[in-house]
């Protein structure tokens, strides 16, 4: 059977509220579902490409002289991508992030490798749909906070079929 390529990345749809979660019958209690489709890893692509890199840093308090050449230059991919095999690109829907600097249209880079801890935000996977949401210890248990006062925590705890799926470790948005 030939392989067939991933499908393309979904966007971040945003969280729905939802009860804490009651006692399910042994019928339910089976292992979170993987959601489809999964957006496609990176390939192995370091493009030499250099793009000018002018002087070493630009203040952005008092003023410095100006640099008048392009001192060398610097590769994206090896400044913003530090394991290929497990980091991909998501692109933000919704508002639920705002007050963390992530944005409607933004473009995430998720690592899958990095773990998620407490303070970290974090790709999750609700009821089968990915959510963008910052991992928070509260009073002793996780739950999932947007950076939005217009929606609710999610609180995570046993038999909840919630996934931490990846770390977001950039966000690329226009100014």
């Amino acid at each position: 059977m030939p392989a067939q390529s991933p499908p393309d990345p979904l966007p971040l749809p945003e969280a729905r509220s939802r009860p804490e979660p009651q006692s399910r019958p042994a019928a339910q209690a089976q292992s979170p579902p993987e959601p489809q489709p999964l957006p496609r890893p990176l390939r192995q692509c370091r493009t030499g490409l250099l793009l000018p890199l002018a002087g070493e840093s630009v203040a952005a308090g008092f003023p410095s002289p100006a640099d008048d050449y392009v001192e060398t230059g610097i590769d994206l991919n090896e400044q913003l991508i530090a394991r290929p095999s497990s980091t991909f690109f998501l692109r933000v829907s919704g508002d639920s992030m705002v007050e963390a600097g992530i944005h409607h249209g933004d473009l995430l880079i998720v690592d899958r490798s990095v773990e998620p801890r407490p303070g970290r935000i974090v790709v999750a996977v609700l009821e089968g749909a990915f959510t963008l949401k910052r991992l928070v210890l509260h009073r002793g248990r996780l739950r999932l906070e947007a950076a939005h006062p217009a929606y609710p925590p999610l609180a995570l705890g046993e038999g909840d079929d919630t996934l931490l799926w990846g770390v977001a470790i950039h966000v690329i948005h226009p100014l």
